[in-house]
This record gives structure tokens, sequence and C-alpha cells, in this order.
């Protein structure tokens, strides 16, 4: 019995130190050479600065005429729309594929599958978007977002879907309720573990989406959180004092979302692993 604490004890610690060399250790990193200067933090140490200058904040905050702001709007509108259509379609088309096992299904499930394989095509993207005439703007920036995300939303949405009683489904269908009402009155309220995952997963992924913004979204008024980035890092010179508050600013928010729900990501996504 003893030595079997001593192992559990010993694999506590190990998971620490690992803890504190990957996470903690690369964001104190970050922290301390934003408070330095330019010369300072262009060598590239860990050490504390002298004098730390913590003004470097308010100085990314005031970059081309407080770009950060409009940066922190446009990235926030992004997130709650995209978060807020994925609940929504996501959590449909996966309780009708999971409680439907027919010929139609399976042919769906086999597209979600693909959607979470195959990449996105920038061009033929980008032109469609232009034919519709919404190219760069928020609507179609969210659409996309949505088309990207939905496979892996709707494949937790079965998964959890399949850990419900079709009982109570059928009791509600006896008392009269219709197909709406059964999924809003009965389903719907019992989502709420794998609702919680997926607004955490969707929020985090958005928000911290480089990619997509910078094809699809260009502009400085249309600027998101990631892109600014670029204010700081150039062909011939670098702030990376600046560069490192930036990453700071951007990390916290959603550093914070993680933090305080991790506990529910892990809880909705093996909810439903025990029935398949």
């Amino acid at each position: 019995m003893k030595g079997e604490r001593r192992r559990l004890l010993l694999g506590d610690i190990i998971g620490c130190i690992v803890t504190v060399i990957v996470f903690v250790v690369p964001f104190y990193y970050m922290f301390v050479n934003s408070i330095k200067t330019a010369k300072e933090a262009n060598r590239m140490t860990i050490h504390w600065p002298a004098e730390p200058h913590f003004e470097n904040y308010l100085e990314v905050f005031r970059k081309q005429n407080y770009q950060l702001v409009t940066a922190f709007r446009n990235s926030f509108t992004l997130t709650v729309f995209t978060v807020a259509g994925l609940l929504v379609v996501a959590a449909m088309a996966g309780y009708v594929i999971q409680r439907r096992n027919d010929r139609l299904m399976r042919g769906i499930q086999w597209v979600i599958m693909l959607g979470l394989m195959i990449p996105a095509s920038i061009l033929p993207t980008i032109h469609m978007l232009q034919q519709m005439r919404i190219y760069k703007t928020m609507f179609s920036m969210v659409m996309i977002e949505i088309a990207m995300q939905i496979p892996f939303s709707i494949m937790l949405f079965r998964g959890y879907m399949a850990s419900i009683p079709t009982e109570l489904e059928e009791a509600a269908r006896i008392d009269g309720c219709s197909g709406w009402g059964i999924f809003l009155y009965v389903i719907n309220p019992l989502l709420k573990p794998i609702r919680a995952t997926v607004i955490i997963l969707t929020a985090v992924t958005t928000f911290n989406d480089f990619t997509n913004p910078l094809y699809f979204l260009p502009g400085a008024k249309n600027t998101t959180v990631q892109l600014t980035l670029y204010n700081y890092k150039g062909q011939f010179s670098s702030s990376y004092n600046l560069l490192f508050a930036d990453i700071m600013l951007i990390t916290f928010p959603m550093l914070l979302l993680f933090l305080i729900f991790n506990r529910r990501i892990v809880d909705g996504m093996v909810a439903g692993s025990v029935k398949g």
C-alpha cells in the first residue's frame, strides 16, 4: 500500500514538473520580455529586467490609433456569433444523426468525417465570396468559422446524444409532444455539459484563429487580435518587447476562460463515451 502511494506521489510530482516546464516557463518568459526595453528583449533571455517597463502595455494599446481595441471588438463579435450559430446547428444535426440510422444518415456522417480531414480551399472560397459580394464582411467570416468547426461540434453533440435514453422521448411522444417539442423541452435541457464544452472549445479556437481572418477578412478596420502581431515584426527590425506584450494581452481572455471551465470541457467530452 505504501509503495502504491509513493508511486502516485511520484507521478503527481512528475506531472507538476512537466506542467511547469511546458506551460508556466513559456508564459513567464513572455511576461518577462514584455516588460523589457527593445534592446533587452532582443537578447531573448529569461532574466528579470533591472527596471520593469509596464508602460509597454499602454504603448501596445495606443499603437496605430488604438487598433488593438478595434481588434478586440472584431474578435469578440466573431467569436460570439460563431459560437451561437454552432450551438444551434450542431445540436440539431447531432440529434437527428444520432437518432436516425438509415442510409442517408450514414452518408451524411461520412461527409462530416471528410469535413474533419479536408482543409479549406482558400482561393475558390474567396472567389465565391466575391461573387456573392460578401467578401471582407463579418457575416462571411462567421459563416466560414462555422463551416470549419461544425464537423467537430456535430461529432461532440452526437456522442453526447447517445448517452440520453430514448425512453424520455417515447414518453414525451405518448403525451402528445411534437418532434420540435421533444428536442426543445426534453433533449435541449439535458445538453448543458456538452454545450459548455462546445462553447469553450469553439470560443478559444475562433478567438485565436490567425489564418482565416488573414485570408478572408483583410483590412485595417477588420483586424482581429491575432493579426495585430504583424505590427511588431518587420523585415528589418522587430519590437519583441511590444510583441510579447501584445501576446500577453490577447492570450489572457481565452486563457482565463479555459482555466475556469477546464473541468466542464473534460466532463462534456467523456459524457457520451460509455455509449457510442
